[in-house]
């Protein structure tokens, strides 16, 4: 290697004879603190009972010092101390070591120095640090190389030198030192000590690498994992169930840099029939039974059922006791307890009272009665009212109107059976010029008082001026509108001066008292926008629980979220995935500058971010039911109509309230309205959003540049011209949805083919069993000049006066003014007509149900256009929804057959 060499730790003056390093060190190296349990150690000079194997170039340089401990162990020392010589090279080699498959490990030395100021004569050539060199090699055959090709790590310099007081003293200065190396990309490497004129005693060298343990956390294993070669690097690691334990996707956890697990993700669950104990999952003993992986622990059979086996996923009813195929396993099997007398009491042209005895044999105390009715011949369509009293009075009816009423008890065993049907008829309508009587004195009252508080708002804002025309009326529009006061001059005589105020932020303008959306992407810096709207949390109170979807930019989760003085609730957790750019990171957190502007009951909301701390988090309140679409379908037919008014009038009280803020959110549709476990639904995903402006380029740009063509206006579509106005739009496609549970709007069309048809001319046509009033709003809605569309406080007033009377509700588009757009683009040629019975299901989606028709004889669509509801809960169709749809579909067909549409 050409390495020179020097002498040793000779007799000279001042300088430290061979053997003071042990003498010193033996009774402190056994106190040195053992390496953590996330540190694997590949060589520790501490522990090697026999001979390192260590080389030194040249051989009287580096001098190994062999002593033993009091407990007769081994210490290995090197050192070397030629500061009376000139131009010193010494060089100490290791080992091949093996790096076990670590691409970044860490050397660990522990080393004392001597101070050059405290040499006799004050030489100038003394040095008071070393260096440390590596090379990979795939063998052992790699240590006799030249000293160019080894790579420099770091000069070791020491925070503690020694001195020849110190060893009078007999005081040990101890240094430790730790680098890091990486990436490995070979088998192994060696280490070597360069030292240039120091006096130094290395003590120790400890070569190790950081790994994650195996552990089980959330009944998943996860195994030991060596960490990645980045100081910062997260490994993804999927973990596997434990025994008797599913779920729907593997959970995961990330392996740190420092051999720390983080950020779990999703879980395991213990499947039916199991629960989960001590981290393991156990199976439920007999007498208990657990029916879903999804129920917290195994629980004890309800009243009047057993199980005498283990791992029971449900319990059997005792004899004489039932439980429907549609009651769920946690239901008491119980034994028919029917009302039988019901009396009617005062009726009116608008509701019918009526009243009834407790069962004779109710099976335990009556908890509360169900009663259900609906005007006579209208099955398909009926309402139910919950009672702890033996009477009630049903409201709402229409006058002259026959209506089914029955009635059913409900006691802690479950639900008896409903009574048989009662028939009871309003009064029919009479004169009632009494009450019309009052209405033009209402209308002039109301008017009036409108006037007058006009006139009020006027006289105070009668300064306010813009080129819309200045005084009272000019004021009332800038009330009503305050986007337009952006552009307004403003002055005022003897105002306060805090009246006076115009708050401009980032080039807006806000008024006192008026809250109005800032785009985000108006700042110069997006980060300023996060921390002004959006509230920073601490990563330490937040746990995730499992994996719940994927965004655009991660994955999202369920968790909890415990905050300082707040009780622990569960929350909906954004993840930005690793890896990220600094565009994306903006891009995400965009959204939370949006939604922390928010603040209404029917708006997601935002609880807050993390921005601090890897990985970047979206926080939200959880929604249980998630997207409305999904959740629809997955309970078709199962609402009722007043439920499903309920759904739209809270998505359309959270667009009046974007709108009011000049917001507007261009990609409205059912799967980004998100449903809680109360039916409350909530506007949510504002990626795709910006604020209007008046330039038609800027009002729409998006990453994608995408366009959801079959929810947007065509005014959106062909001029790229989003405004509220397109915003209702789409609130009438989302109507369809809902009433639909959950179609896909315009079918299998084609995007092309959809625009071609709106712009014809051509609207979806009325959802099955829809009340006309709801349709017409969604006609309304669709208008094709935007200025006639309704405002969405006029479709919030709309939907309210609907709910005050169901009545109105009633009423159904009338078959035979349908067009039957799901009959003719689901037909073989566009003619109508079906070939099958079979091809007939498939396109209302309830193929499910083709071997039931076939098996009993419906094998064409001349039978199939005999069926009754009868026939159908004959053939099994018990799910009202699937009726209902079935059905509908038939009376389509028998119309479009009487009018010679559908050749049957």
């Amino acid at each position: 290697m050409g390495l020179r060499g020097g002498g040793g730790w000779g007799g000279r003056a001042g300088v430290p004879a061979p053997g003071w390093t042990c003498l010193l060190l033996c009774a402190s190296l056994r106190s040195l603190l053992a390496s953590p349990g996330s540190e694997v150690n590949l060589l520790d000079s501490r522990t090697v009972m026999g001979d390192l194997g260590w080389i030194a170039y040249p051989k009287n340089g580096w001098e190994e010092i062999g002593e033993v401990d009091e407990n007769y162990a081994p210490i290995h020392t090197y050192q070397v101390c030629k500061v009376m010589e000139q131009n010193q090279n010494n060089w100490l080699l290791t080992s091949w070591i093996s790096n076990e498959g670590a691409s970044r490990i860490f050397i660990e030395l522990k080393f004392t120095l001597r101070d050059c100021n405290s040499l006799p004569g004050g030489l100038g050539t003394c040095k008071e640090t070393f260096n440390m060199y590596y090379f990979e090699s795939d063998d052992e055959d790699g240590r006799n190389i030249k000293e160019n090709q080894y790579i420099k790590i770091d000069t070791i310099a020491a925070d503690e030198s020694f001195t020849e007081l110190d060893l009078g003293d007999r005081v040990m200065k101890l240094n430790t030192e730790v680098r890091d190396v990486g990436p490995l990309t070979k088998k192994g490497f060696y280490l070597a000590f360069q030292d240039v004129g120091a006096c130094i005693a290395l003590v120790s060298v400890r070569v190790y690498y950081k790994k994650c343990p195996s552990v089980i956390r959330n009944l998943a294993r996860f195994p030991d994992t060596i960490t990645g070669a980045d100081s910062s690097q997260l490994l993804e690691v999927s973990g596997i169930c434990v025994n008797h334990s599913v779920t729907d996707e593997a959970p995961k956890m990330h392996c740190s840099a420092e051999g720390e697990w983080l950020v779990p993700i999703g879980k395991c669950l213990c499947k039916a029939g199991y629960e989960e104990k001590n981290n393991t999952c156990q199976v439920c003993r007999p007498g208990f039974f657990k029916a879903s992986p999804h129920s917290p622990s195994c629980s004890k059979c309800p009243p009047h059922s057993y199980t005498l086996d283990e791992a029971s996923t449900s319990c059997l009813c005792e004899e004489h006791y039932f439980r429907r195929e549609s009651d769920p396993p946690t239901m008491a099997c119980t034994t028919p307890s029917p009302v039988s007398s019901v009396k009617k009491g005062k009726i009116t042209k608008n509701s019918v009272s009526l009243s009834w005895q407790e069962p004779d044999r109710p099976n335990g105390i009556i908890l509360e009665y169900e009663i259900k009715y609906f005007e006579k011949d209208q099955e398909t369509s009926y309402t139910i009212i919950k009672s702890k009293e033996t009477t009630i009075t049903a409201d709402g009816l229409k006058p002259g109107s026959a209506y089914i009423f029955q009635i059913r008890a409900r006691t802690a065993a479950g639900y008896g059976g409903f009574s048989r049907r009662f028939e009871f008829e309003t009064s029919p309508v009479l004169a009632a010029s009494s009450d019309q009587s009052q209405i033009p004195v209402i209308v002039v009252s109301v008017t009036v008082g409108v006037i007058l508080l006009a006139v009020v708002i006027g006289f105070l804002l009668s300064g306010s001026c813009c080129d819309h025309g200045c005084g009272w009326a000019s004021s009332l529009r800038a009330v009503a509108y305050p986007s337009l006061i952006w552009r307004c001059g403003y002055s005022k005589a003897k105002q306060d001066p805090e009246e006076e105020k115009m708050h401009f932020h980032n080039g807006h303008i806000k008024l006192p008292g008026v809250r109005t959306y800032i785009d985000p992407h108006t700042y110069e810096d997006p980060n300023q926008a996060v921390h002004e709207f959006a509230k920073e949390i601490e990563a330490s109170c937040i746990t995730i629980e499992r994996v719940i979807g994927a965004g655009e930019f991660g994955e999202v989760c369920s968790g909890r979220l415990k905050l300082q003085g707040k009780r622990e609730f569960p929350v909906a957790i954004k993840t930005l995935k690793v890896g990220y750019t600094e565009k994306q990171r903006r891009d995400f957190l965009g959204e939370a500058s949006i939604m922390g502007q928010f603040d209404h009951p029917n708006i997601i909301h935002l609880e807050g971010v993390v921005t601090k701390s890897k990985p970047v988090m979206i926080v939200t309140e959880y929604m249980e039911n998630g997207s409305l679409d999904t959740f629809l379908k997955k309970n078709d037919g199962q609402f009722t109509v007043i439920q499903l008014v309920g759904m739209l009038r809270g998505i359309a009280s959270g667009m009046k309230y974007l709108s009011d803020m000049g917001y507007v959110h261009r990609d409205l549709a059912a799967r980004n309205i998100l449903i809680n476990s109360n039916l409350v639904c909530k506007v949510s995903d504002f990626g795709l959003s910006r604020v209007l402006e008046d330039d038609p380029e800027a009002a729409y740009t998006t990453r994608g540049g995408k366009i959801p063509i079959r929810w947007t206006a065509p005014e959106a579509i062909a001029f790229r011209k989003f405004t509220s106005a397109s915003d209702v739009w789409s609130y009438g496609i989302v109507m369809w949805e809902v009433m639909s549970y959950g179609e896909r709007p315009y079918w299998e069309m084609t995007n092309q083919d959809v625009i071609k048809a709106v712009e014809e001319g051509y609207r979806l046509p009325s959802p099955m069993d829809c009340p006309a009033a709801l349709y017409q709003l969604m006609l309304d809605c669709w208008q094709k000049d935007r200025n006639s569309r309704p405002k969405f406080d006029e479709i919030v007033s709309m939907l309210d006066k609907l709910i005050r009377n169901p009545s109105s509700l009633k009423t159904l588009v009338n078959a035979s003014s349908r067009v039957s757009n799901l009959l003719v683009e689901h037909s073989p040629a566009g003619s109508g007509a079906y070939r099958s019975v079979g091809e007939w299901l498939e396109a209302i989606k309830m193929g499910r149900y083709t071997e039931i028709f076939m098996e009993n004889g419906y094998s064409s669509m001349d039978a199939v256009a005999q069926v009754t509801l009868e026939d159908l809960r004959r053939l099994g169709v018990t799910l009202v929804g699937h009726q209902k749809k079935i059905m509908s579909s038939l009376q389509e067909l028998k119309v479009q057959l009487v009018n010679g549409m559908v050749p049957l």
